[in-house]
């Protein structure tokens, strides 16, 4: 334990001094950083209380961003999206949710969905990609609600093609059940699916985003879709203890990554299929006995390294190489499903699109030489 304490203090310190990095690290902005990007446009605008003020104008602004009717305000994305399910079970009268093994619900909540909520899921296959719209169609027995994760982060940040994504909906319609987009990172994805963000919501009955991932916000997320949903849903916020009295931080650094991250996403999905190739170059060069790069053109900007080597080993390696290079590359690597490999994920913001394929290429030799 006292290991890996040493080691996440050590990345956040050779990260905060790094000259070059991909991304900057969520361990490594300081709390003045923080407060000096919530400047209020109007200073003399009034304080929120329990959803008003910044906070309304910030759901106006995703349901306009969205093509929905309406948006709310969530503290968390965990409570947006466990609201929308029960929501949706209560209105199709089925507590059935169809939706991925390693999706958010299944793997990082607790299993609230069910403790809480009472509802109970199933899978309509246990592979690491998405579902297929087969796949739905043969599911054994009824179910109220289709949630698709998009990307689905655990497998490599992998979304459907626009037109499997419109059969996944479909075959979902067929068996009489709507459709929740767990959409915490859907913000990149129009580059992928070549659509503009309100014809990917259009799909789906309700959307889920974050204000964090992505977006750099301090937290929060918002649930939009039908007015009547909406309603129905900021109900269940207060009974879930969602109705926080104050909130313009959150709401603040939200609207501000609107505006400054939205716009910069597609170049960002854009460099990070430069970035793997470069990578993919350098392994090779290096002479890596087996490498992966998933997948091998991101669908989003960020993916998945995998290398045959220890989790404890790399993270090491990635440490020296940004306090002796002043370049971080890598942050920590985790143990993967096969024995004896390991994964990371790369994410390619601002910082990174300084960054050319060679560099990525070179960049990894070196880290190479450090193991």
């Amino acid at each position: 334990m006292n290991d890996d304490i040493e080691r996440v203090n050590r990345l956040v310190a050779a990260g905060r001094s790094a000259g070059r990095k991909l991304c900057g690290g969520v361990r490594e902005t300081t709390v003045g950083e923080l407060l000096a990007e919530l400047a209020a446009p109007d200073p003399d605008e009034p304080a929120d209380l329990y959803g008003d003020g910044v906070v309304a104008r910030l759901e106006e602004r995703v349901a306009e961003l969205l093509g929905t009717q309406a948006a709310a305000y969530f503290p968390s994305g965990t409570m947006a999206q466990q609201v929308a399910l029960r929501c949706w079970a209560g209105r199709t009268g089925n507590p059935v949710v169809a939706l991925h093994p390693m999706s958010h619900p299944e793997l990082w909540e607790g299993g609230a969905l069910s403790l809480v909520s009472g509802l109970r899921t199933v899978h309509p296959t246990r592979e690491p990609r998405q579902p297929t719209a087969e796949e739905v169609a043969d599911l054994a027995e009824p179910f109220g609600t289709l949630m698709v994760e998009l990307p689905l982060r655990e497998a490599g940040f992998l979304l459907p093609s626009w037109e499997e994504l419109e059969e996944l909906v479909g075959a979902a319609r067929e068996r009489d059940a709507v459709v929740h987009f767990d959409g915490a990172r859907l913000w990149e994805a129009t580059t992928h699916f070549g659509r503009p963000l309100p014809e990917i919501a259009a799909l789906a009955d309700s959307v889920y985003v974050s204000f964090y991932k992505s977006l750099g916000g301090l937290s929060g997320a918002a649930l939009a879709g039908p007015s009547a949903l909406v309603a129905e849903a900021k109900v269940w916020r207060h009974r879930y203890g969602g109705q926080i009295f104050r909130q313009f931080p959150q709401a603040l650094s939200a609207l501000a990554g609107l505006e400054r991250e939205l716009p910069r996403l597609p170049s960002y999905v854009a460099h990070a299929r430069v970035v793997a190739q470069g990578l993919g170059e350098g392994f090779r060069a290096a002479g890596v006995p087996w490498f992966r790069i998933h997948p091998e053109v991101p669908h989003t900007h960020q993916f998945q390294v995998w290398l045959p080597y220890g989790a404890d080993r790399l993270t090491d390696a990635g440490i020296r190489l940004a306090e002796e290079t002043g370049t971080v590359l890598f942050r920590g690597w985790e143990p993967a499903p096969v024995p004896g490999l390991s994964v990371t994920e790369v994410t390619v913001t601002e910082p990174g699109l300084a960054w050319t394929g060679q560099d990525a290429a070179v960049t990894a030799a070196a880290f190479l030489d450090r193991l």
